[in-house]
């Protein structure tokens, strides 16, 4: 199996486009894949993993001393430079928006007038996840707001916003609602827990392998866990006409 990484935004238009055909489509944002492809490439998904998000930042700077000593995130963020913290195309990518989101509802919470539009006047925005954390290792950037598994993947100091605005918590999920992003292309993205899920669409290059990683996937939650990922009840939750091939 190989694999192709991009935001979610951008696979969604792959497949839509048939640019793309692959075996599986794994969307960070479950909601985002039932909108962009049900009824046109596929009818069912299976959500297999949570997530959240928080600052991945690099560590010996005075910017980390700052977080790691307790000082306010926020206090941090907003007192960094132009383009030192970065954050994912909220066009492009459900991290992106749930970014933005974040700091909408972060400035919410700590009465912080204009904080969202403030942090978003200076941060620098990277088209491409993938790289999202290599200006961070390289010193190009002092941090940027990415997911857990992410952080902990590449080895990078990570702090995990609270519950309230990192995504994290399922019983959260009417308050994360009060929050919304709407893309370039006019998708609407209310603000929602962090849940990945996986399908195959209808004209996969190779349904059948599709199918197995899929399953792969659901018969392996340590694996998904020691990737930094979340797998807890009602996880794994099939939604749609799942082929009897997948067994969640």
């Amino acid at each position: 199996m190989q694999g192709e990484y991009h935001g979610s935004n951008v696979v969604m238009r792959m497949v839509e486009d048939r640019t793309a055909a692959p075996d599986v489509v794994v969307s960070a944002d479950a909601t985002l894949l039932r909108d962009r492809l049900y009824g046109e490439r596929t009818d069912w998904d299976v959500e297999f993993a949570s997530n959240s998000i928080g600052l991945g930042y690099r560590r010996g700077t005075a910017f980390a001393d700052r977080l790691e000593g307790g000082t306010p995130w926020y206090d941090v963020v907003r007192e960094a430079g132009a383009g030192e913290v970065g954050i994912s195309d909220p066009d492009l990518d459900p991290l992106g928006y749930r970014a933005v989101q974040a700091f909408e509802l972060a400035g919410r919470q700590r009465g912080l007038e204009g904080f969202r539009e403030t942090l978003l006047s200076r941060v620098y925005v990277e088209p491409a996840e993938p790289q999202l954390l290599a200006g961070v290792e390289s010193g190009a950037r002092l941090a940027a707001v990415v997911y857990r598994n992410m952080a902990l993947d590449r080895g990078v100091g990570f702090l995990e916003f609270p519950p309230a605005y990192s995504f994290g918590d399922p019983a959260l999920a009417d308050h994360y609602a009060t929050v919304e992003y709407t893309t370039e292309e006019g998708y609407t993205a209310r603000g929602r827990p962090v849940v990945y899920n996986a399908t195959v669409s209808d004209d996969a290059d190779n349904p059948d392998r599709g199918r197995q990683f899929v399953q792969f996937l659901l018969d392996r939650p340590a694996l998904l866990e020691e990737a930094g990922l979340t797998v807890e009840s009602p996880l794994p939750r099939p939604v749609g006409a799942v082929p009897a091939e997948v067994e969640p």
